[in-house]
């Protein structure tokens, strides 16, 4: 069986392009957890419950979601075995029952055993996971918070078919058009010949139909991009940068760096090249940004 098309497989809410990386983010969770123990150890609800609540609320969608939601409904995709001291199966997502059903949950033993047979396939499933849910700048984030260490593993494993590859030529595209600046501070390093701490950033993320096009793209410095993933930075239908109110920033550089960045115009890409679409301007402020903005 391949598993990596297994998991590419599982059942995952949608409603208008929403984010829903909740399955996802339990997998990495326990994936963490398999590889720290050694094993397929049963996870109680109560511990997990603190530590998917942080997950989501780092890397989820702006809305508030229940960790009782990935826990419970897993198990609908073969993957996840929910028990209680009453027995098998789950008692449904609530909080409540969860708790009071002192509710333990374990990879199938079938999945776990291909896992410690092969530990290449840990590596192959999570950078899967990672790629199909989360843009590039987050990714060694998460896998620090589950405790996920892929450094030195093979993670060659095909891709299930079907999926589609990133275009290569995306970042060099972006960063021509926006003549190898930050879209947002101006920063436009170089060593050797070479464009240095400058990415090719989504606006609508690839993971979520986000396309590979000059209109989707932004070029931005390395900390800009982590803070416009991350929802601290947004846009306005017009292009104007936003901040959350949320960020909490006391130094001078946060201040000169980030919060100064609120209502400021971001950099036109050269003319006759597309600048971002509007639409993917409006995912990334329902789905990212973590609103409210700060007033100007």
């Amino acid at each position: 069986m391949d598993w990596t098309e297994r998991i590419a497989g599982i059942r995952r809410w949608t409603r208008g392009g929403e984010r829903a990386p909740h399955k996802p983010l339990l997998l990495l969770y326990v994936l963490g957890r398999f590889q720290q123990h050694g094993g397929n150890l049963p996870i109680p609800f109560s511990a997990a419950e603190v530590d998917l609540k942080r997950l989501l609320k780092e890397y989820g969608p702006p809305r508030d979601t229940s960790p009782g939601y990935p826990f419970h409904h897993l198990t609908s995709d073969g993957l996840w075995l929910v028990d209680t001291v009453t027995g098998p199966g789950s008692p449904g997502p609530e909080l409540g029952r969860l708790r009071d059903g002192q509710a333990t949950g374990r990879l199938h033993p079938d999945l776990a055993r291909a896992l410690s047979e092969d530990p290449r396939l840990v590596a192959g499933i999570a950078r899967f996971l990672l790629d199909a849910n989360f843009p590039a700048s987050l990714h060694a984030d998460i896998c620090r918070l589950v405790g996920l260490d892929l450094d030195g593993l093979e993670t060659a494993k095909p891709s299930p078919s079907g999926i589609v590859r990133r275009d290569p030529a995306f970042r060099e595209k972006v960063l021509m058009a926006y003549e190898y600046a930050c879209a947002f501070c101006a920063y436009d390093g170089w060593l050797d010949g070479t464009a240095v701490g400058l990415d090719a950033a989504h606006v609508r993320w690839w993971a979520f139909e986000g396309p590979d096009d000059l209109a989707n793209g932004l070029c931005l410095c390395a900390i800009h991009h982590k803070l416009f993933d991350k929802g601290v930075l947004g846009l306005t239908s017009d292009r104007t940068i936003t901040v959350s109110a949320r960020f909490v920033g006391r130094s001078a550089s946060a201040r000169d760096m980030v919060l100064s960045l609120a209502g400021r115009p971001t950099r036109d890409p050269q003319p006759g090249m597309d600048a971002v679409e509007s639409d993917h301007i409006d995912w990334h402020g329902r789905q990212v940004f973590r609103t409210p903005s700060r007033s100007i």
